[in-house]
């Protein structure tokens, strides 16, 4: 069995719905259409699947025609970006694909302000909100962000290798989410919200096309919500090991140690330095796993149990209890 599936704090649904909320949005819809409820919303540390989130922005953009989620100073009607995404993707190369957006949105998004810029070895996209006291749990520009790397990568058939993420706000609670959202480094109370790479990929060609366009629209935003995940070095070697292990349970750090080439000890040494732990890494495959299994309604706890290596469900019971906060009979009924 692979396991290859991760979650999403629930953070991130908290701060998309306040901006519902705000505009009169009709919240038990919202969470009807993707999946969610209030009983999961109010405790902090569940987990959810990307495509719950995703059906949620999706929800909010369609009944806000907003593609800013209301948290922007202005609305940006709903389409903006899909309009503008249907001009770029003729465009021959990376560069012109940004300088093309850029121009698009300080024309059409008073909300914000792009621009991107060349400096040495590198490249630089920026985007600042008109007013980020609108956006206090940075919901917007999380995702703005997200966007920015996301679709740019998809055009040009790669992804976009960043060496860097800045934000004007300060670190956040849910700093740990950065590690899946971007695959660099983060770093925060910077003058501006912006994605530094190398500027010779400003040169690769886009290789997408307008059919291929309204296929990506349609799945939109699930595809900038798949995992990137920047980890340090010996957290990502046991986490891919892990996660492409037949037999997770069964896989010990001995294992992991001996194909990486070292001791258990040193690998124990390396992933303390991470400030993580063999067990931590694998408790959290499980869990994403778990929370991706829940997620089907016809799969049996007793089966998701033993899926995950497991003698009995009330094993899983107690663990994912301790992972999330709640039981993984609530967790489904939550879902509604």
């Amino acid at each position: 069995m692979s396991y290859n599936h991760h979650s999403i704090s629930i953070h991130f649904a908290n701060a998309m719905l306040k901006g519902a909320r705000i505009n009169g949005l009709n919240e038990q819809q919202l969470l009807l259409e993707s999946g969610l409820n209030t009983e999961l919303l109010s405790n902090h540390e569940v987990r959810i699947t990307p495509m719950q989130l995703s059906r949620l922005v999706q929800s909010i953009l369609r009944h806000g025609d907003d593609d800013y989620l209301g948290l922007g100073s202005h609305p940006c009607r709903y389409g903006v970006f899909g309009l503008m995404a249907r001009q770029v993707v003729h465009c021959t190369d990376l560069r012109q694909v940004f300088k093309q957006a850029v121009f698009f949105y300080n024309l059409l998004v008073p909300a914000s302000h792009l621009s991107i810029t060349e400096e040495g070895d590198s490249a630089i996209f920026t985007i600042n909100l008109t007013d980020p006291a609108k956006d206090p749990d940075h919901a917007l520009i999380d995702l703005l962000m997200t966007l920015w790397h996301r679709f740019p990568s998809w055009l040009i058939g790669q992804r976009i290798p960043l060496k860097q993420v800045r934000f004007a706000h300060s670190k956040p609670e849910h700093f740990e989410e950065y590690r899946l959202m971007f695959p660099c480094p983060a770093v925060f109370d910077q003058a501006n919200n912006s994605i530094i790479f190398d500027r010779a990929i400003m040169d690769a060609p886009v290789v997408q096309t307008l059919q291929n366009l309204s296929s990506y629209l349609t799945r939109a935003p699930l595809d900038w919500f798949k995992r990137q995940s920047y980890y340090p070095v010996y957290t990502r070697k046991v986490m891919d090991y892990l996660e492409n292990a037949e037999s997770m349970v069964d896989t010990s750090m001995e294992d992991i140690a001996s194909q990486l080439h070292t001791t258990t000890r040193t690998l124990r040494r390396k992933l303390d330095e991470e400030g993580t732990s063999f067990q931590d890494i694998k408790d959290g495959v499980r869990r994403d796993e778990a929370i991706h299994l829940l997620s089907q309604p016809n799969l049996p706890i007793s089966k998701i149990a033993r899926l995950l290596g497991f003698a009995e469900a009330a094993a899983f019971t107690r663990a994912f209890k301790h992972w999330t906060g709640i039981s993984p009979s609530t967790y489904r009924k939550s879902k509604g």
